[in-house]
């Protein structure tokens, strides 16, 4: 068994849902096994973005993405499976935290208003 830790992005997504969603998000990543990392079959996938291997785990309506590290598993980010950000890195369209945080800005609400007029 993994020890798991979270990105400020992960933690921030996390803290927002409520505690019985919160559990159903860490539950599985948690009980992943060195196994399952070897050899991914869904919900779990791998990738490898500028060198480094990620990994991909769905859990309900989010996507979890990790890196392992030893024995531990770094949740980097906590994405909405039909957000623009969870389609940018699904895609490896190129994407910094600093988009992944937008979405917590005025400037979703700014691309609303634009839409209403």
């Amino acid at each position: 068994m993994y020890q798991v830790t979270f990105s400020a992005q992960a933690m921030h997504e996390l803290n927002r849902l409520d505690k019985l969603l919160q559990l159903d998000l860490v539950e599985p990543i948690s009980s992943l096994k060195p196994d399952d990392l070897a050899h991914p079959r869904e919900p779990l996938g791998r990738f490898s973005r500028a060198g480094k291997e990620f990994y991909r785990l769905r859990a309900g309506d989010f996507r979890l993405y990790f890196d392992a590290q030893g024995e531990k598993l770094h949740v980097n980010y906590i994405l909405h499976k039909n957000s623009l950000e969870d389609f940018l890195l699904r895609n490896k369209f190129p994407v910094s935290e600093q988009q992944l945080f937008e979405h917590d800005s005025k400037f979703w609400k700014y691309l609303e208003s634009l839409a209403k007029k």
